[in-house]
């Protein structure tokens, strides 16, 4: 076994070092800022691109005191011999890409929607149809390099004396400091996508095509939709040098409606990559005419922005549409969808299985100790109107906890402080933010996505 890193990876070529130099005198700048800070008052950050949480009416972070967080936004090595690339947290994904196809590689997993960033899918758990033979993308990452609430400059690796720090970033949204840099793995790639889109008329033909898919690992790439209990859509696909055609699905076309229509496609990787960009199942513009009018212009990174920045005319803060990503062990899957349809009713459903690669230190050891499956599958939610009386995020939270699952915490959310804290691992937080922000200015995680989100000290 080798010795633990305790020096962080640096670039090889000159470009590289040149660059990483450039990055050392922003990491300086953001830490003399945090060093001289006198106030312990909630710092949430001034980042280039939006965030891609869902939009809050209510959010104490548009109030917030900003650490300016604008300049980490640069790719600093892509190096094909290792395989690895050493970048920024401010990168979005659609710029990673542009710079790592022409050279033959991708990240691991490439994150649904074209601007969220490599930090942002640190953070917030990103995933996507790769995910079901490496995890997250956090999974594929080897370093972080982290700046403390007081100023401090950490080197994070999995296996050096900070690995706790390391592993407990991901699903932090942000509560534990400041990610300044990533050293992560790429895979090769080629040029486009082809696809094959499944079509199952039961849960039971489903769940068997995603297992046999899973234990042959004979695919790049694995995610689905279901359209309804009775038609469902698993769409798997591989890598390829060439392609008869092409479509793409950042206009008028919608992917997940294609899903239902089409056998077999072929797209150019990025398109590939970003065919959700206009909404997974939630499209925006919604008609037609919309789409021909504004559909080129209106992406994801625009409708949020639109959704912050005009949140208290266009957003309902009192029965807010449900969208929520839920992750479920395999072998509840079914019985999880049979009461969704009874309870919930509300379709397509975006699906992507998820392989369970590391047991989560921010999740308790009681929730891995009833986790037998080492295949997980996200069910996804896209903006489904509550009726009724019914709290149908609370209504979620509690089954997934009867059903040994868990949702992301991108969304609203309604636990009870002491329900959270048995399903997301305390102790672990407490003895992490003793090191990296021990005055809490970046709110411990129940504050944040609990409460601040929700408007509420």
């Amino acid at each position: 076994m080798e010795p633990a890193r305790t020096e962080p990876l640096c670039p090889r070529t000159p470009e590289g070092a040149r660059r990483n130099e450039r990055h050392a005198l922003k990491v300086d700048r953001i830490a003399t800022q945090l060093r001289r800070r006198k106030s312990t008052a909630p710092l949430s950050r001034k980042k280039r691109t939006v965030s891609h949480q869902v939009p809050k009416v209510r959010d104490r972070k548009h109030s917030d005191e900003k650490i300016d967080l604008l300049d980490l936004d640069e790719v600093i090595e892509i190096d094909t011999q290792k395989r690895i690339c050493i970048a920024e947290p401010g990168v979005p994904f659609c710029e990673l890409v542009e710079q790592t196809l022409p050279l033959g590689f991708v990240p691991i997993v490439v994150p649904e929607l074209k601007t969220i960033t490599i930090g942002g899918a640190v953070a917030g758990c990103s995933i996507e149809s790769m995910s079901y033979k490496y995890g997250g993308f956090h999974d594929t990452c080897l370093e972080y390099e982290i700046i403390t609430a007081r100023g401090d400059v950490l080197t994070c690796t999995p296996e050096n004396e900070h690995a706790l720090i390391f592993q407990m970033m991901h699903g932090s949204f942000g509560t534990v400091g400041i990610l300044s840099r990533l050293v992560f793995r790429l895979v090769p790639a080629k040029p486009f996508v082809h696809l094959h889109h499944e079509h199952h008329r039961s849960i039971d033909s489903y769940l068997e095509s995603i297992w046999a898919h899973y234990e042959r690992q004979d695919v790049d790439f694995m995610d689905g939709i279901i359209h309804s209990p009775t038609y469902l859509s698993l769409c798997v696909g591989v890598f390829t040098d060439s392609a008869p055609y092409t479509s793409r699905y950042d206009w008028l076309k919608i992917y997940y409606q294609s899903t239902a229509k089409r056998r077999e496609d072929y797209l150019e990787t990025p398109y590939y990559f970003y065919r959700y960009d206009q909404g997974v199942t939630n499209v925006h513009p919604k008609s037609f005419l919309g789409r021909l009018l504004l559909g080129k212009f209106l992406g994801s990174s625009e409708i949020l922005t639109i959704a912050e920045k005009l949140r208290w005319l266009v957003l309902d803060d009192k029965r807010p549409d449900v969208t929520v990503d839920t992750f479920l062990p395999f072998s509840r899957l079914k019985e999880f969808l049979l009461w969704y349809a009874e309870d919930f009713g509300h379709f397509p459903l975006w699906v992507v299985p998820y392989r369970r690669v590391h047991d989560y230190e921010w999740l308790t050891d009681r929730f891995w100790k009833g986790m037998d499956d080492e295949l997980l599958i996200d069910i996804a939610i896209y903006g489904m109107k509550q009726r009724g009386q019914t709290n149908y995020y609370r209504l979620m939270e509690q089954k997934l906890q009867e059903l040994n699952g868990v949702k992301t915490l991108i969304s609203y959310n309604y636990y009870p402080e002491d329900e959270f804290w048995q399903i997301f691992h305390r102790k672990n937080f407490e003895a992490v933010k003793a090191i990296t922000d021990p005055d809490n200015i970046f709110r411990d995680l129940y504050q944040k996505t609990c409460k601040a989100a929700m408007g509420q000290d």
